[in-house]
This record gives C-alpha cells, structure tokens and sequence, in this order.
C-alpha cells in the first residue's frame, strides 16, 4: 500500500456562494450557471452554491433556485450545500432533491447572530433543533458553522470554552458536521490548535471542519495547523475570492482552493480532482470576479 493511500482524504468544500453573495452588481444567472456547472465538473467534495435566504438580505442570490434547476450533474460526485437562516429557509432547501447539506451560521457572538440571521443565540439554537428534526426527516444532513470561533470582533467575551459549551449543545441535539469559522481573520495556528485540542477529541462522531478566511500570507500555515489537529474537511473558494466586510482588510479574503490543493500534493494526500476543468474554473473566476467584485 502506498503512503498517500494510507492518508485520511481531505474534504474539499468549494464556497462560490461566499464569494459571491456580497457583490453588489447583479451577475447575470447565466453567468452563475456555467460557473458553476464548471465547478461541479471539477469534482469537489461539496460545493456551497447558493442560499435560502431573504432576497432584501443577500440579493446577489435571489436566482439560487433558477440556477439549482440548470446545473447538470451527468459526470460529478460532489454533493451540493446551501445555506439557510430559518426554518423556512430550511423547508425550502430540503424540498430540492440535488441538495444534500444545509448550512446554518450559528454564532458565539450574540451581536453577530443578531445581524447575520435576526435572532438571538438561543433563538438560533432553538432554530439548530428544528432543522436537524428536519434533515433527519428528509435524508438532509445539517452543517453548522460556528462564525467568529476564533475570535470576536465586538468587545463580547470569547473562549475555547465558549465555543466547546455550544458545541456539547450542539452535538447533543445530534448535529454530526460542525465547521469553526475565522468570520473576521483572526485565526492563527496557535489558537487554531488549541481550539481543535480543547474540544474535538471529546467528540469522535462529530465531523469538524474549518472556513478560514485569511491574508494570502499567512494561509498555509493556517491550513498546516488545521490539518496537524485533525481537521480534514476544509471549505476554500478559488483564488480566494469573498470574505466579510468587517474583517476590515480587503486582503483578508477566503481560504484559496488553490493552498489547499497545494498541501495535500505536498502532503501526497489523495484528492479526486479534475485539473484540466479546474484550470478552465480559475480562468472563468479571474473574469468573473474582475468584472463584478
């Protein structure tokens, strides 16, 4: 057996939802179809293509279920994600038989909760509960993403043990994916590790991952720092387009597909990808982001 098949895989999450949703140009939904159809044809894991959501909030994806019924899915593995904000959002998505995942932001940071989903902590905690009823009804997995998990932005207390209270909570009401999320870039691998030490090994049935958004320099060892603790799901968007606003630093943008691609070849860790049509990706993004960022 050969090293690189004795390696865990790492999960590759492809995230042109993020990337996009904070565009203020409309692009065009055919423009958004052959996008990601090409990215469907590239063979990610999981591709986070679009959201449930109120259109005044994210009007950049009000065609999500326009461009949901022209994807082709003839020569792809990679199942879809869409995120969603309530349970209606959430009856929505799982009424969409190509869509396996719905991804929540659940917060640690009560002020980001507010403005990112209209509710409070325990409002959305109460929301969690509702939609991994519903999931386990329909067949549809929930992914939870833990936003601000490395740090908080607004003067509110934040600690690993803040966020291992709500992950107990979390994966007691049987929530099986969990993603610690860097919203505003204040990841490091010093704390990346030590939030990954203090609370995944209790919970072996839970899958964690990691949306990391970063400053191009200091990628690679975020990504090395996630993959040592055990992490092997990682979402990135391709030449590490999108981010938050308030991260306050246009350079603090997502995790680059193109970083993490480059650690697992370094690492001679096994990924099912088509290289000729993620070239082809890159080229249709560099015009695609040029042109409406």
């Amino acid at each position: 057996m050969s090293n690189s098949a004795q390696i865990q895989p790492l999960q590759l999450v492809e995230c042109p939802r993020d990337a996009m949703q904070g565009i203020h140009e409309f692009i065009p939904t055919d423009l958004k179809v052959e996008y990601l159809n090409l990215l469907l044809s590239v063979g990610f894991d999981v591709l986070d293509f679009g959201s449930f959501v109120s259109t005044k909030a994210i009007p950049q994806l009000r065609d999500t279920e326009e461009v949901l019924s022209r994807l082709v899915f003839d020569d792809t593995h990679t199942q879809l994600l869409a995120i969603v904000a309530n349970e209606r959002g959430a009856q929505m998505a799982v009424g969409h038989e190509r869509i396996k995942f719905l991804g929540f932001p659940f917060s640690v940071s009560e002020e980001f909760q507010q403005r990112n989903t209209n509710s409070s902590i325990s409002e959305s905690f109460e929301t969690v509960k509702q939609m991994q009823d519903l999931c386990g009804r329909t067949g549809k997995e929930l992914v939870v993403y833990l936003s601000m998990g490395f740090g908080n932005p607004y003067g509110e207390a934040y600690s690993p043990e803040i966020v291992a209270h709500w992950v107990d909570q979390l994966a007691n009401a049987g929530v099986k994916i969990m993603s610690f999320s860097d919203t505003v870039g204040v990841a490091n691998p010093e704390n990346i590790r030590a939030l990954y030490s203090h609370i995944t090994p209790s919970y072996p049935e839970v899958t964690f991952g990691v949306h990391l958004h970063s400053h191009p320099a200091s990628r690679d060892e975020k990504i090395a720092a996630a993959w040592e603790s055990g992490c092997r799901r990682f979402d990135g968007a391709l030449l590490g387009f999108g981010g938050c606003p308030m991260a306050n630093d246009d350079m603090v943008g997502n995790m680059a597909t193109e970083n993490l691609i480059a650690f697992a070849r370094k690492k001679q860790i096994p990924l099912k990808i088509n290289i000729d049509k993620l070239h082809e990706a890159q080229w249709l993004a560099t015009g695609l982001f040029s042109r409406y960022h």
